[in-house]
C-alpha cells in the first residue's frame, strides 16, 4: 500500500434512522480519507436484509452524510455501492472456499448440537468436519477454523488482541440455499473494493478474527483494523435508541448546526491536543490520528453538545443566522399565520435572539410574541408574575405611563419609564417589569424586554397590557 492509496469504508445498514455512533464512525473514516490526495471513503449500503431494504432508508443515510459534509461532490467520496449487487461474487467465493478445503457442509440442527453438549450455550463441536457432505437441503457451509494457535488482530486503537482458535467455532459462512452470511459478504465486498483500513465500532471486534481468517484464506492481506470505543450515556450505559436520543435527524430537526455536531462527534474518543475543543473541520482533519483514539468508552454529553452549538450559533454572521433560522421562522409549522410574519421585524430582533439561543428551534418561543396576534398563555408564568399587590397595580400604572404620547417609544425611554413607574409602587425594576413582560410576551423569560416593546410597537403593547389588566380584574371579582 502506498502512502496515498488508503481506502476506508463506511458500511451502514438501513434502519430508518442514522445513529450518532454511526455518524462518528463516518467522520473518522472521512478524516482518514481526506488526509491523502488519493484517499477514498467508500460508502457501502449493507442492504441484503430484505426487511431493511427500503429506498427511503438508504436515502436517509445519504442525506445524513451530506448534512455532515460527506458526499459525492468531494473527490474523496466514492459510492454508494450496495452489498446486494455483489451477491453472485459472495456465492462464488463461498464455493471457492469449499473447493479449497477451507469450508465444509454441515447438516447439524441446533437440537442435535445441544443433545451432544451438556451446556446448550457452547458453540459448534465440529461434528461434520470430516464427513465429506455434499451440498444439499439443510446443509449450511461452515468455515474450517485452523487447529491450534491464535489469530492475532493488530488493532490501531487496542493494540495486539489475540483470539485463540479453540474459542472460535467453525462458523457458518453460507446458508443451505447458498446465500452468504454477513461475515463472508462483508469480507468479499472489502476485498473487491480494495479496502485498506476498517474503522468501526468496538461491537464488531468479536467478528474481526473470523473476518481476518477469511481474508487470509482468500489469499489477501487483511486491512488495518481500528475499533472505536463504545459511546455511553450519562449512566455510562451504551447509547440505545430505546432509551436515548440517538438519531442524528432529531438533532438536525431541533436546530443543531452541522458544523457543531461534526466538531463534537470528532471529540468522542479523540482530542486534537492543546486543550482545544472548538475547532473547524479543516483544522481537525490534518491532526486526526486513529491510533490516538482512546479505547475507553466515550460519554455523549448532550449538555456539552448544546454548549458547542451555542458557540457556533453566536459565531455566525447575523445574515447567516437569519438564513439558518428560516425553516423555523417561515416553515409550515410556525405557530403564526404567514401574513403576520414581518421579515424586517425579525431582522431587527435577530441579533438579540442570536446571543440567547442554543439551538435554532429556540428562536420560535423567543420571537413568537412579535408575530402572534395574542401572546401565548403560560399559566406558570402568569401565576408567578401577576401576584396580588403587584400585577394589577403595576399593569395599571404601566398602561397609563405607556399611553403618554410624550413618551418616546424607544427601548431606553421605556426602561426609564418602567423603572420610575415601579418606584412609585415600591418596586425595583426587576419586579416592576415582570408583569409587563408576561402581559406582552406570555412568558417570564425571553429577549430584553424594552427592545421587545420597541419592536412590537406602542399600539400592540397597549392592547396586550390592557387585556392582561382586564383579565386580572375579572379574576379578582
Amino acid at each position: 500500500m502506498t502512502e496515498t492509496s488508503i481506502r476506508t469504508r463506511f458500511a451502514p445498514s438501513p434502519t430508518g434512522m442514522f445513529h450518532v455512533g454511526g455518524a462518528r464512525s463516518a467522520l473518522f473514516n472521512w478524516a482518514l480519507a481526506q488526509q491523502r490526495p488519493e484517499g477514498r471513503m467508500v460508502l457501502r449500503i449493507e442492504d441484503t436484509d430484505a426487511a431493511r431494504n427500503r429506498p427511503e432508508w438508504t436515502e436517509g443515510i445519504i442525506r445524513a452524510l451530506a448534512w455532515l459534509g460527506i458526499g459525492e461532490e468531494d473527490p474523496h467520496f466514492e459510492g454508494p455501492y450496495f452489498q446486494s449487487a455483489y451477491a453472485d461474487k459472495h456465492r462464488e467465493t463461498a464455493q471457492e472456499l469449499y473447493k479449497n478445503g477451507r469450508a465444509y457442509h454441515c447438516d447439524c440442527t441446533r437440537e442435535q448440537l445441544e443433545a451432544r453438549r451438556d451446556n446448550p450455550n457452547l458453540g459448534y463441536d465440529g461434528f461434520c468436519r470430516d464427513r465429506g457432505l455434499e451440498a444439499g437441503p439443510g446443509r449450511a457451509l461452515r468455515f474450517r477454523v485452523p487447529d491450534g494457535g491464535p489469530t492475532v488482530v493488530d488493532d490501531k486503537i487496542r493494540g495486539r488482541v489475540e483470539f485463540d482458535h479453540s474459542a472460535i467455532e467453525d462458523f457458518v459462512i453460507a446458508r443451505a440455499d447458498g446465500s452468504p452470511l454477513f461475515v463472508l459478504a462483508n469480507v468479499v465486498d472489502d476485498v473487491e473494493m480494495g479496502i485498506t483500513e476498517v474503522v468501526r465500532g468496538e461491537e464488531h471486534l468479536s467478528n474481526t478474527p473470523k473476518q481476518q481468517l477469511l481474508w487470509e484464506a482468500l489469499g489477501h492481506t487483511p486491512p488495518v483494523w481500528a475499533h472505536l470505543p463504545v459511546i455511553v450515556n450519562e449512566q455510562r450505559k451504551k447509547l440505545s435508541k430505546r432509551r436515548d436520543k440517538v438519531a442524528l435527524e432529531s438533532y438536525q430537526e431541533e436546530g443543531y448546526l452541522a458544523e457543531a455536531m461534526v466538531n463534537y462527534l470528532m471529540l468522542l474518543g479523540w482530542a486534537p491536543g492543546d486543550d482545544r475543543e472548538i475547532m473547524p473541520w479543516s483544522e481537525m482533519t490534518p491532526l486526526f490520528r486513529v491510533e490516538n483514539v482512546n479505547a475507553s468508552s466515550a460519554f455523549f454529553d448532550e449538555k456539552k453538545l448544546r454548549a458547542f452549538n451555542g458557540e457556533y450559533i453566536r459565531a455566525l454572521g447575523v445574515e447567516e443566522f437569519i438564513e439558518r433560522c428560516a425553516p423555523w421562522i417561515t416553515g409550515e409549522n410556525t405557530p403564526w399565520d404567514t401574513d403576520d410574519y414581518d421579515p424586517e421585524v425579525f431582522r431587527a430582533v435577530a441579533p438579540l435572539a442570536q446571543s440567547r439561543v442554543a439551538v435554532l428551534s429556540e428562536i420560535v418561543p423567543n420571537v413568537d410574541f412579535l408575530f402572534l396576534r395574542e401572546p401565548v398563555e403560560d399559566e406558570k408564568s402568569w401565576a408567578k408574575a401577576m401576584k396580588p399587590g403587584v400585577g394589577e397595580e403595576m399593569l395599571a400604572a404601566a398602561l397609563e405611563r405607556y399611553s403618554d404620547p410624550g413618551l418616546e417609544w424607544a427601548a431606553e425611554s421605556l426602561k426609564t419609564a418602567t423603572e420610575e413607574t415601579g418606584a412609585t409602587l415600591g418596586l425595583k425594576l426587576g419586579k416592576a417589569q415582570a408583569p409587563v413582560r408576561v402581559a406582552v410576551t406570555g412568558r417570564t423569560v425571553g429577549l430584553p424586554l424594552f427592545e421587545s416593546l420597541e419592536l412590537l410597537g406602542r399600539e400592540r403593547v397597549l392592547e396586550r397590557v390592557s387585556a392582561a389588566l382586564e383579565k386580572l380584574r375579572s379574576q379578582g371579582e
